[in-house]
């Protein structure tokens, strides 16, 4: 009876490779977007003549345009839009993601009505409760139905037997289901970290020009100090800002994916916890 268990999760494990090399493919053409929108918009919006005096881009911005003062933050500048960008579109790849996984109800919901009919033996209604729920987290407990049914029929093992079979059902949908889950979160939380570092390159850089200036024999040149010290501050603010936006994310998707493997944890408990006591004496009488 363990050998035709195993045959689904073996399946499954294609599909899971395929989804993955998918994502990775999606993963990388986001990046590759998001850099081409960058460098167009930073040459041919945030540098336009009309942001700057005199209609020339290597002139001062003129005063209040924002879109000039942040083109004169360098050629940093398209990285870092090209961070907050991939940030952006990883965050609402993983909030659709994590939407599908959940169902088309709340996981609360949900799992309270798999505990209300286990609670009465009635283990087809909580399969239909997973089909109509749909997700990640109503396919691990679909899984887990389906094998207790399988071992409710069984009649050559012991009870603890078909209680670790169970678990295990449910540990192998978990772990195909998961990677899904967390695919990309990585990206973000790389980003999270090197954000502020690429914006700390633009920051030295842009001091750099500052102090070169300064250094100018001579009166000093003060728009070109200007405008080192803006490049300096403006890097500053977009690697910091595309920093703490990505750390929000992080933690945010970190917490509902917490949030659907504590369901799913529920949920396979309660199914482990109904077949052991509604087949304990059964177990006992055929072995007597």
């Amino acid at each position: 009876m363990n050998k035709p268990a195993a045959r689904p999760a073996a399946a499954a494990a294609p599909q899971g490779e395929a989804k993955g090399g998918g994502s990775s493919l999606f993963a990388v053409l986001a990046i590759i977007l998001a850099f081409v929108v960058s460098v167009i918009v930073f040459v041919f919006v945030l540098g336009d003549g009309s942001h700057f005096q005199g209609g020339n881009h290597e002139n001062n911005p003129l005063p209040g345009d924002y879109f000039g003062v942040v083109y004169k933050g360098g050629p940093v500048v398209p990285v870092l839009i090209t961070m907050f960008l991939c940030v952006i579109i990883f965050s609402i790849e993983r909030a659709l993601t994590l939407g599908r996984a959940k169902g088309s109800k709340s996981i609360e919901s949900f799992v309270r009505t798999i505990r209300q009919k286990l609670n009465v033996n009635d283990i087809t209604g909580a399969i239909a409760a997973c089909d109509q729920q749909k997700g990640s987290v109503a396919n691990v407990v679909k899984a887990g139905l389906v094998k207790y049914q399988e071992m409710a029929r069984e009649r050559h093992m012991e009870k603890d037997q078909k209680v670790l079979a169970i678990q295990k059902e449910i540990e192998e949908s978990t772990a195909l289901e998961l990677p899904m889950l967390e695919k990309n979160l990585v990206i973000i939380s790389t980003l999270a970290s090197i954000a502020t570092l690429v914006g700390l390159i633009g920051t030295v850089l842009g001091m750099i020009k500052a102090f070169s200036a300064l250094a100018q024999g001579g009166a000093p040149d003060a728009v070109g100090l200007a405008n080192g010290i803006s490049e300096a501050l403006i890097n500053t603010a977009l690697g910091i800002s595309t920093s703490a936006l990505a750390i929000v994310a992080y933690n945010f998707f970190t917490s509902k994916i917490d949030e659907l493997t504590y369901s799913i944890d529920e949920a396979g408990f309660s199914i482990i916890q109904t077949f052991s006591a509604q087949h304990g004496a059964t177990e006992h009488n055929t072995t007597v």
